[in-house]
This record gives C-alpha cells, structure tokens and sequence, in this order.
C-alpha cells in the first residue's frame, strides 16, 4: 500500500526502503523522539518529505491531491480534538467538516460499542475523562470509513485491561472490514498480540513480519 523510496525528512528520519502492506496491522515501535509520529504524518501529507519518494497504492503521494488523500488515509494524533457539545456531535463532526451524510443513532451506538465506551450520546463530552475523550475520537475516525488508521499511541490514556479489549475490538473492525491500520505504539503487549508486521525505527529502520 505505501513504499517509501529513499526518503529523508530533516535530520529525523532516513529511510532508504520501505513497504508497508494492504490490510495488515503494522505496529511502529521505537524510543521517544525518534521519529515514529513524523512518519505517520508523512504517509497523509500533513508534513512535506525533503528528498525521496512515497507511493501510495503505487502513485507518488506527491502527485495525489491532498484532501482526498486525508479521506483515505486519516490520522488521529496522540492528543485528539474534542470539541464543545456532547458526544453525538464530536461523533457527528468530522462528517460535517468532510461534507458527508450524518448517519442515525444506531450507527453511532455501534461505533460506540466498538471503541467500549458505555456512554449515552447526549453526555456532554467535558466530563469525561481523558481515555473517554480519547476513544471519542476515535469513534469519529472510523465514522469517516477510511481505507487507511494512523493511530499514535491510541491507547496511551488507557489501564492495561481497557487498552487490551479496545485495541482487539479495533483490530477485528480493521480486518473485518478490510482496513489497514498503522499504529505507533510503546506497549509490548499490543505488539505482541496484534501486529502482523512490526516497524523498528532507531539509527536504521528495520522491519519484520510477525
């Protein structure tokens, strides 16, 4: 799905080869600042590579218009946004902002059992905490129904047991539905139960399929 070709940004990342497959929960793991969110935001255009290519489903990202771009492939930074207003409407947003039909209630109560969050859609969003605000989030994305997760640390707000039964719910929604999902990650754990193809980023980028 993504093949990234000699590709440098800043002195932050040098990568000189690397596939990333279709329909594979690829995990990203490396130590704090070594350029697992960079890459992320490489793969959606949210920043500009300095030298290389990236192809996304064998076009060059660069010749692939932006916004459409970000429809497929969505990314949901470590510390979302949660907007004014209750749960209904922080699901229902990112419909609005991409011009897309709201859908019924029903639908959102799935999305809600699917990240776990035994919420009503009328609560409003400020108080709940930080993991709910989190999973919110996250709801919002798969509402968008994109080809392609870009997950950073979506679990980082979470107790280990919570963390456990979200991340399995949100693998089985990826693979059911035919998803790629690529997840930056610090948790041991995730990685050993979930990824199919793990991404070491340190002085080089390794990769292996598990």
């Amino acid at each position: 799905m993504f093949f990234l070709k000699e590709v440098k940004y800043k002195d932050i990342l040098s990568i000189k080869k690397l596939h990333i497959p279709k329909n594979k929960i690829t995990c990203i793991v490396g130590k704090s600042g070594s350029g697992k969110t960079t890459l992320l935001k490489l793969l959606n255009k949210m920043i500009p590579y300095d030298h290389g290519e990236i192809f996304y489903n064998h076009k060059l990202l660069n010749d692939v218009n932006s916004v459409e771009l970000r429809r497929k492939v969505i990314m949901l930074p470590q510390v979302p946004a949660i907007f004014p207003g209750s749960i209904r409407e922080n699901l229902l947003i990112g419909l609005k902002f991409s011009q897309k039909p709201f859908v019924g209630d029903s639908q959102l109560l799935n999305i809600l059992e699917t990240i776990h969050l035994n919420k009503d859609l009328e609560e409003d969003c400020k108080n709940l905490s930080g993991g709910e605000k989190q999973r919110v989030s996250l709801g919002r994305v798969l509402l968008l129904n994109p080809e392609v997760l870009l997950l950073d640390e979506p679990s980082s707000a979470l107790d280990e047991d919570t963390e456990h039964i979200m991340i399995q719910s949100l693998v089985g929604y990826t693979k059911k539905h035919h998803k790629t999902m690529i997840m930056v990650t610090h948790s041991k754990r995730i990685v050993t139960h979930f990824a199919d193809e793990i991404i070491t980023i340190a002085n080089t980028i390794t990769k292996r399929e598990v």
